[in-house]
């Protein structure tokens, strides 16, 4: 028994490293692209057209960005075989998955923050847009 527990434990070992190399690859993609551009979406510009472009560039980067967020969630779910064994020698594993899944999980959820964002900002910019040419429009009018 004591022998198949070791053989299981390295095969989760074994398991653990291919998830591990999946998830330096996203990781380093989130730190070093990732949260850089979300950053850039904070200050959205004034104008319509530039909003519009700048939703345009996210949507762009969203493809990318929900791409690494999706291999880093499928990797997670490859470990939830992990809960089955309890086995003190993997404890150390753990902890490190749990971090790669503490990290994941706040970049998906600034991601979707910021579709949202942008989203309801070009759509606010749209309705003033629209009520400013209806103005417009009305002033003519009453002009004539």
């Amino acid at each position: 028994m004591l022998s198949n527990k070791r053989i299981q434990e390295l095969e989760l070992v074994m398991e653990f490293e291919k998830v591990e190399e999946c998830f330096k690859e996203v990781s380093t993609w989130i730190e070093n692209v990732g949260r850089k551009r979300l950053k850039e979406t904070i200050n959205l510009d004034d104008s319509l057209e530039m909003l519009l472009q700048a939703q345009k560039q996210f949507r762009e980067f969203d493809l990318v960005a929900s791409e690494y967020c999706r291999r880093g969630q499928e990797a997670l779910k490859k470990m939830n075989q992990w809960e089955d064994f309890s086995f003190v020698d993997v404890h150390s594993y753990r902890v490190k998955l749990q971090t790669y899944e503490d990290e994941l999980e706040e970049f998906c959820t600034q991601l979707d923050e910021t579709r949202h964002r942008v989203c309801e900002t070009v759509r606010l910019y749209e309705f003033f847009d629209k009520v400013r040419q209806g103005i417009c429009c009305t002033e003519e009018d009453v002009k004539s």
